[in-house]
C-alpha cells in the first residue's frame, strides 16, 4: 500500500495542480461560463484511464500464460518509459508550465471552438492518468496483492485531491521542489523494480534468455539452474528464498520499496543497476543545477496549514505554479 500511496499522491497532485491553474486562470478571465468544458476533458480523461485499467485486467484471463507474461512485461516497459519521461519532464517544464497552460487557454478562448478546452483538459490529466494506469497495472502483477495495491493507490489520490484543493484556497504552504524531488528520487526506485519485473515477465515468456530458457546453465550438482557468478549471464545472481519467503511481508515491503525480490536472475540486477545508475544519475544532476537558481529566490515556505489564511501559496523556482483563489499563483 505505501508504493502505491506515494504513486497515487505524486501523480494525483500533479495532475491537481494543472487543473488548479486551468480554473483559476480561467475565473481570473471571468469565464467560468466554460469550465463545465474543462471538466469534460477531465472526466474523458478518467474515464480513459479506467477503460485501460479494465481492459489490462479482464483481457489478460483469456490469454495463455506465456501471452499473458509477453503482455505484461511488454506493458512494464512501457510503464517505466512513461514515468522515466514524466520524471524529466516535470524535471525540465515547472518552470514554465504555468506560462504553457495559460498561452494554451489564450488559444482556445481566442478561437471559441468547443473541442478546444475540452482537449486542454483532457490532455492535461490523460497523461497522468494513463501513466499511473499503467504503472499500478504492472506493480499489481509484481505483487500479486490487487485489493492491498489497489486501496494504497486510491487513498493516494484522495490525499492529492486534498492537497491540490487546500493549495489553491491557500489554506496549506507546500515546498512543491523539495515534494517532487524527494517523490522523483522514489519513482527512480520504483521504476527500476518494475524495470526488473518486465525482465521477468519477458523470461518467463521465452523472449528474453533467463532461467526459464534452454540457454540457463546447471548446477552440476544438483541438477538446477544455477546460482552467483557461475551463473552469469543468464542464470540466477542470487536466491536467498530461504531466509525472505517470496510470500512474506518483507519480501513484499522490500519489492514494493527498491524493487527487490528472493530470487532475481542476472539480466534482472543488470538492468536495475544500470536504470538506478544512468537514470538516477541524470535526474541528480538536474537536481544539483536547480539548487543555484532556488538559492537566488526567496525561500519557499515549509509545509505548513494555515486555515485562515488566504494568501497565494509560495512556490520556489523550479516547481509549478499553484493557483490561488485570486487566481494569482
Amino acid at each position: 500500500m505505501l508504493a502505491t500511496f506515494l504513486i497515487g499522491l505524486r501523480e494525483g497532485l500533479e495532475a491537481a495542480l494543472v487543473v488548479g491553474i486551468l480554473v483559476a486562470y480561467l475565473s481570473k478571465l471571468g469565464r467560468r461560463d466554460v469550465l463545465p468544458r474543462l471538466w469534460a476533458g477531465v472526466g474523458l480523461a478518467i474515464a480513459l484511464a479506467l477503460v485501460i485499467g479494465a481492459v489490462l485486467t479482464f483481457g489478460a484471463y483469456s490469454l495463455t500464460f506465456e501471452a499473458q507474461e509477453l503482455l505484461g512485461g511488454t506493458l512494464s516497459l512501457l510503464a517505466v518509459a512513461m514515468v522515466t519521461w514524466m520524471i524529466f519532464w516535470m524535471q525540465r517544464t515547472a518552470r514554465t508550465l504555468k506560462r504553457t497552460l495559460e498561452g494554451g487557454v489564450d488559444r482556445a478562448l481566442a478561437t471559441g471552438g468547443l473541442w478546444a478546452l475540452v482537449a486542454i483538459g483532457f490532455v492535461s490529466v490523460a497523461r497522468e492518468g494513463v501513466e499511473t494506469t499503467l504503472l499500478l497495472w504492472s506493480m499489481v502483477q509484481s505483487f500479486g496483492e490487487a485489493p492491498a495495491a489497489l486501496a494504497g493507490a486510491l487513498l493516494g489520490l484522495v490525499a492529492a485531491v486534498i492537497l491540490g484543493w487546500a493549495l489553491a484556497r491557500g489554506m496549506l504552504r507546500l515546498d512543491l521542489r523539495i515534494f517532487f524531488g524527494w517523490t522523483g528520487a522514489f519513482l527512480v526506485i520504483v521504476a527500476a523494480g518494475v524495470l526488473a519485473y518486465a525482465i521477468h515477465d519477458l523470461q518467463e515468456a521465452g523472449a528474453l534468455p533467463g532461467p526459464f530458457t534452454a540457454v540457463a546453465p546447471v548446477d552440476p550438482a544438483t541438477g538446477d539452474v544455477a546460482v552467483g557468478w557461475a551463473a552469469f549471464p543468464f542464470g540466477w545472481a542470487f536466491d536467498v528464498t530461504a531466509s525472505i519467503p517470496p510470500g512474506s511481508a518483507l519480501a513484499a515491503i522490500l519489492q514494493a520499496t527498491v524493487g527487490f525480490m528472493p530470487r532475481m536472475s542476472w539480466l534482472q540486477v543488470v538492468a536495475w543497476v544500470l536504470y538506478v545508475g544512468i537514470v538516477g544519475g541524470i535526474w541528480l544532476r538536474g537536481q544539483l543545477r536547480s539548487r543555484p537558481a532556488a538559492r537566488t529566490a526567496p525561500a519557499a515556505e515549509a509545509a505548513s496549514v494555515s486555515p485562515s489564511s488566504a494568501s497565494p501559496v509560495t512556490v520556489p523556482p523550479g516547481s509549478p505554479s499553484v493557483p490561488s483563489p485570486q487566481g494569482e499563483a
